[in-house]
């Protein structure tokens, strides 16, 4: 399936309420049943976009609403490091880690799979539960993928991404941001199969997703959004949770935060629904 039937089709299931084109089953009552018990769902406005006319090229948003089922639902922290070799990138996620904070603490309360995703610092971890929960976990197989084509973004992050001129690459990292609490049933894990496994052993079908670079590792990490859209895990982006690697001076040449919107346009258009931390909040507190 490429990304224009997608599109098409997400804009036929909206209409009647679905969300199908983008393989995404939110949990809903089906035909007949009675609807699902507020306190076991999560009821989240999600945003999307259509090109409602093929080779247009003009997108429009759409909001719709869905119910994600509390107990089949997991929140994945993705690269929230201590420290990035960038400087402007490391102010920003310790902004982010602070505003994500109570939010996972809140959805932990709730009962939601908390799963820290801290890239290459998994040494950091080998002694926490955490880290040795999900290891001990079956191996599951995951399906066959989908077959998703991959647009170019619509940045140029070619050279890096880095805004904060003079920073060179290394590897600064060495832990999560120790602003985002890792506590009770959360696991560790920086890889996609042992991520894959825990959903399905514990029947988790819709993965909440924040964290940094939506550029980078937020679309291309194992666990991420390219490779769990394309083994049919329904991701939804917490859009203001995020950042983009990327620099002013690149292509197409506007505002740092300019740039991280439009790399969340282009994940709306072709990966998955996006929603706002404080309307996540809000649905975590009914």
């Amino acid at each position: 399936m490429d990304h224009a039937q997608a599109k098409r089709a997400v804009l036929v299931a909206i209409l009647a309420w679905g969300l199908t084109g983008q393989t995404i089953l939110f949990a809903q009552a089906a035909p007949g049943e009675a609807p699902p018990n507020k306190s076991e769902t999560l009821r989240l406005r999600l945003r999307t976009r259509v090109e409602a006319f093929k080779g247009s090229g003009r997108w429009e948003e759409v909001y719709f609403e869905r119910d994600l089922g509390v107990r089949e639902t997991a929140l994945v922290i993705c690269d929230m490091w201590d420290k990035h070799w960038c400087r402007g990138a490391t102010e920003r996620c310790e902004v982010l880690a602070r505003k994500m904070a109570p939010l996972v603490e809140r959805a932990r309360a709730r009962g939601i799979q908390i799963i820290h995703a801290p890239s290459e610092t998994m040494n950091f971890y080998k002694d926490y539960p955490q880290r040795r929960r999900i290891l001990e976990l079956p191996r599951a197989a995951p399906p066959t993928g989908l077959g998703l084509s991959d647009p170019p973004l619509p940045i140029d992050d070619s050279d890096g991404g880095c805004d904060t001129p003079g920073d060179n690459v290394y590897k600064a990292w060495t832990r999560q941001n120790a602003a985002i609490p890792i506590a009770g049933d959360d696991v560790i894990s920086d890889n996609g199969r042992e991520i894959y496994s825990l959903l399905h052993e514990r029947g988790i079908k819709s993965l909440l997703v924040m964290g940094v670079h939506t550029n980078m590792c937020i679309l291309n990490r194992s666990f991420a959004i390219k490779q769990m859209t394309n083994w049919g895990i329904a991701c939804v982006l917490a859009r203001d949770l995020t950042d983009t690697m990327y620099d002013p001076h690149d292509r197409p040449y506007v505002p740092h935060e300019q740039g991280t919107a439009l790399v969340v346009e282009h994940i709306e258009k072709y990966w998955c629904p996006t929603t706002l931390s404080g309307d996540l909040l809000s649905a975590l507190k009914r």
